[in-house]
């Protein structure tokens, strides 16, 4: 029971790793509070992380949605200790496909704008809901989800690469503005995870994945979810500022 009595709020908890680290907090005494995109989803893990849990359809990119999320997670729950900002996307594209002195595409506009605005803007505009609230208790937890692509960098990921190092720059930030409120910061960076995303993926490609990463299995969301566990506990007091890589020894290469 590390987290007994705590409020926190998992993004994108619906499914996946959120989901994980929402039922993992549970499990050690934690009050869950999940937002997400899908409804469905979303009412289906409230119902199991248990009566006092609430799910919220939140964009994360809208700041009034967050902050209307916020607004009523407080009004109800009186104060607000763990966020987890979770909540993100892919739109993989190359830069350029160029051959033969032709160029044949290039990753859309859009879709760089799109993964910087829910991966990077997501993470900015609830941190910055929530940190008020933390100061003024003297204290919080607040837990952001990059990527070992974030560090690595990786082939085809230019905009999803961008919002995940930025995360990490962010954290860094954060750790010194906010610790003198007691508040700490700190980002995990899982490796490849096995999600409903990647177990959807052909068996080929799981495999090479297995064979790229040196303990020789993919990631579960329980194992990122024990990382967040840790990282919201008192057991981790002294620990801000940090990118805690869950990734099974794996170096993104080129």
């Amino acid at each position: 029971m590390r987290l007994a009595n705590k409020i926190a709020l998992v993004t994108g908890g619906a499914a996946g790793i959120g989901k994980a680290t929402a039922l993992r907090f549970t499990e050690e005494g934690a009050t869950v509070v999940i937002c997400d995109l899908n409804e469905a989803a979303g009412h289906e893990t409230a119902k199991q992380l248990g009566a006092n849990a609430g799910f919220y359809r939140v964009n994360v990119a809208n700041r009034s949605d967050v902050q209307q999320w916020v607004n009523a997670v407080v009004a109800r729950y009186e104060r607000l200790d763990i966020l987890v900002n979770n909540a993100g996307i892919l739109r993989d594209g190359m830069l350029i496909k160029f051959k033969e002195g032709q160029l044949l595409s290039q990753m859309a506009e859009a879709d760089f704008d799109q993964v910087i605005s829910v991966n990077l803007k997501g993470v900015f505009n609830c941190t910055q809901a929530v940190a008020p609230i933390m100061a003024k208790q003297g204290g919080g937890v607040i837990l952001n989800a990059t990527s070992i692509v974030g560090l690595d960098g990786n082939y085809g990921q230019t905009n999803y690469v961008a919002s995940k190092a930025g995360v990490i720059g962010m954290t860094k930030v954060w750790a010194r503005e906010l610790g003198r409120f007691g508040i700490r910061v700190n980002a995990v960076a899982p490796g490849f995870t096995l999600t409903e995303m990647l177990a959807a993926m052909p068996e080929k490609i799981l495999e090479n994945m297995r064979g790229r990463t040196p303990l020789g299995r993919l990631g579960e969301p329980r194992d990122i979810a024990n990382a967040y566990t840790f990282l919201a506990s008192d057991e981790a007091s002294f620990i801000t500022g940090v990118t805690l890589r869950v990734d099974g020894g794996i170096v993104v290469g080129t």
